[in-house]
C-alpha cells in the first residue's frame, strides 16, 4: 500500500515535527484491521516522536478506528477506516499538525473556532476517491486540534455499509454533528463556519480591524483569474490583498488539464499548489477561507469579511469564479446527497449497479455519463436542446456505450424522492408538451456554471445571468472595480482565459490608480 518512495517523502515532513504523537488503535478484530495496523506501522516507524498502541476505548467506533494523541492528550482528530487514496493527506496533515506544525487556518478563524463551548463530534462520512472530502475533513481536524470540546471522525463509507445504510447516505462528503446533518456535498470553510455558529452560538465574528488597512488592490478569489491578478499587481509595486474562500477555486475539483498552452497535462490540485507557489514569491497578503460579505464606499472601498473584519482598498479586482449550476426545480435541494449529485467521481460508487440519470448534454455531462458508465447499470442523459452540445469525440464515444441512452429536447419539472430517496425524474417534451417520468436511482446535475457574483449585485452591473459586465479593459460600470475571469461576461471559461484577464485586470487597476493619486486626506486615514 506504501512504497518507499512515498515512505521516504513522508519522511521529510515527520522529521519536523517537534512533539511526540501517539496513534491509539482500538483493540479487538475486524476485516481490513491487519492492513490498517500495517499501514500506520509503517508511518510510525518513520520517527521516534510518532509511536503505535493497541488500545480498549470506549471513544473509538471499531478496531478499524485510531485516534491521535499529544502527551496523552486526545486531538480530537480520528478515523475510522484506513486513510489512503485522496485521504492520505488528511492523515499526514492531521499527525504534522498535532505534531507541532502551524496550522493553515486564517488567524481570525482560529479565534472563532477556539470559542466554541459547546461539546461537538463531527462524523465526516468521505469515499477514498472523493477529492472534495479531504477539504472538509482536514478542516475539522483542524477545528479538533484547536479546541478540545470539538472531535472530527474521518469515516469511509466502503468500510462501514451499515453505518451508511442507517443514516441514508447516497453521496460524499456528508457530516453529522452529535448525530444530526450538519453538510452535504462540497462545503467551504467560511460555510462551515456559518453552520457552526448555527449549533454554537457562543462562535462570534470578531470586531477588531484587519492589518490590511489600506490596500492598493483586493483581489477577491484564489483561482487563476486571481491568482494572476494578484501577481501582476504585486509586480507593479502595488500593495496587494487577495482574499478567497478556497484557493484554486473551481480548478481544484478538476482531475486533468490537457489545454493550458506550454503544459501538456497536469492537474487541479498541482496546478493550485503551483499558483499558490508563484504567489508566495511576492509580498501578497493571501487569506484564505475568508467570504466577503459587503462591499461600501466610494473612492476608498470599504470591504467586510465574513469574521467581521474590514479592509480598506483603492480598486478591487474581482475574480470569484462560478459554481455548478442548479437546475432550480422542485425536489433537487432537499434530495441533494439523497439522490441529487453534483460529483461523478465522488458519488458514483454509491450507485453501483443502480440506473441514474445525468442531466446536460456538453461536455461536463457526457464526461459525467462515461465515467459512471464503468459504474452502474445504466445512464440516461437529458438534455433541453434538440441536440448534444458535446465535442463530437466525445458523443461518438457515448453512443457506442450500450449502457448509455440520450433523450434530447427535454426539459426537467421535478425530482421525486420516497422514503427520502430519489426513485424519478419528471420531464417535459418540449415538442409534444408530454410530461414523462423516467424511474432513477440518481440524478447528477452537469448544466455548466452560475458565476459567483452575488455579493457585489448592489455595486456593478451584470447581466440576467448574473455575469458581471465587463469592457475590453476588464472594467466595470464602477470606476476603482475590475472583474477577470468566469464570474463575467468573457466568453469561453477557459483556464487560459481567466489568466489572461487577470493580468489584463491588474494592468487596468495600475492604470487607474496612476490616474487617482492618494491625496492628504486619505494618507490620514491609511496612518489612522
Amino acid at each position: 500500500m506504501l512504497n518507499q518512495e512515498l515512505l521516504n517523502n513522508v519522511k521529510t515532513y515527520t522529521d519536523t515535527i517537534s512533539r511526540t504523537v501517539t496513534l491509539v488503535i482500538a483493540a479487538g478484530n475486524y476485516s481490513k484491521r491487519d492492513e490498517l495496523v500495517a499501514f500506520l506501522r509503517h508511518i510510525a516507524d518513520l520517527s521516534d516522536k510518532i509511536r503505535l498502541e493497541e488500545r480498549e476505548s470506549s471513544n473509538l467506533r471499531s478496531p478499524l478506528s485510531f485516534a491521535l494523541e499529544v502527551d496523552g492528550l486526545d486531538t480530537g482528530a480520528q478515523f475510522s477506516g484506513i486513510p489512503s487514496g485522496h485521504e492520505f493527506n488528511s492523515f499526514i496533515l492531521a499527525l504534522l499538525y498535532a505534531g507541532g506544525r502551524e496550522l493553515k487556518l486564517d488567524a481570525s478563524i482560529q479565534s472563532r473556532v477556539k470559542e466554541v463551548r459547546t461539546p461537538i463530534h463531527f462524523e465526516i462520512f468521505v469515499s477514498l476517491s472523493c477529492h472534495n472530502c479531504p477539504d472538509i475533513v482536514q478542516a475539522l481536524h483542524q477545528f479538533a486540534l484547536l479546541n478540545t470540546n470539538i472531535s472530527a471522525e474521518m469515516i469511509d463509507g466502503g468500510l462501514f455499509p451499515k453505518l451508511v445504510e442507517e443514516r441514508d447516505l447516497q453521496g460524499v462528503p456528508a457530516v453529522f454533528a452529535n448525530g444530526k446533518p450538519f453538510a452535504n456535498g462540497k462545503t467551504e470553510i467560511s460555510q462551515l463556519l456559518d453552520k457552526l455558529q448555527q449549533i454554537a452560538p457562543e462562535v462570534k465574528a470578531s470586531t477588531k480591524t484587519s492589518s490590511a488597512v489600506l490596500q492598493d488592490v483586493v483581489v477577491i478569489g484564489g483561482g487563476p483569474a486571481g491568482a494572476s491578478a494578484a501577481i501582476y499587481s504585486a509586480r507593479k509595486g502595488l500593495a496587494v490583498t487577495l482574499l478567497a474562500e478556497r484557493l484554486g477555486g473551481q480548478v481544484k475539483d478538476t482531475q486533468g488539464i490537457e489545454n493550458l498552452i506550454s503544459v501538456s497535462h497536469t492537474t487541479g490540485s498541482k496546478l493550485s499548489g503551483n499558483l499558490l507557489e508563484h504567489m508566495n514569491s511576492y509580498p501578497i497578503t493571501i487569506r484564505e477561507n475568508i467570504r466577503v460579505e459587503s462591499i461600501s464606499g466610494d473612492d476608498l472601498r470599504t470591504i467586510t469579511l465574513n469574521t467581521g473584519e474590514q479592509i480598506l482598498a483603492r480598486s478591487i479586482i474581482v475574480a470569484t469564479g462560478a459554481q455548478w449550476r442548479k437546475l432550480g426545480i422542485p425536489g433537487e435541494e432537499e434530495n441533494i446527497g439523497s439522490g441529487v449529485a453534483y460529483c461523478p467521481h465522488c458519488d458514483g460508487p454509491f450507485f453501483a449497479g443502480k440506473d441514474v440519470v445525468v442531466v446536460g448534454g456538453g461536455n461536463s455531462g457526457i464526461e459525467a455519463a462515461l465515467d459512471l458508465a464503468g459504474i452502474v447499470k445504466s445512464v440516461t442523459i437529458v438534455e433541453f436542446m434538440g441536440t448534444l452540445k458535446a465535442d463530437k469525440v466525445l458523443i461518438d464515444q457515448a453512443q457506442q456505450r450500450t449502457n448509455i441512452s440520450i433523450i434530447t429536447n427535454a426539459a426537467c419539472q421535478d425530482i421525486i424522492a420516497e422514503k427520502g430517496k430519489v426513485v424519478a425524474l419528471e420531464y417535459l417534451n418540449r415538442a409534444d408538451n408530454k410530461r414523462t417520468r423516467l424511474e432513477t436511482d440518481g440524478v447528477f446535475v452537469q448544466i455548466g456554471l452560475s458565476p459567483n457574483s452575488q455579493f457585489v449585485a448592489d455595486l456593478v452591473e451584470r447581466t440576467a445571468h448574473g455575469e458581471i459586465i465587463v469592457d475590453n479593459k476588464c472594467r466595470t460600470t464602477q470606476a476603482n472595480v475590475f472583474a477577470a475571469g468566469d464570474v463575467t461576461t468573457v466568453p469561453y471559461k477557459q483556464i487560459v482565459i481567466a489568466m489572461g484577464e487577470g493580468a489584463k485586470a491588474a494592468l487596468s487597476a495600475f492604470e487607474y490608480l496612476l490616474a487617482n493619486p492618494l491625496d492628504q486626506t486619505d494618507n490620514k486615514r491609511q496612518a489612522a
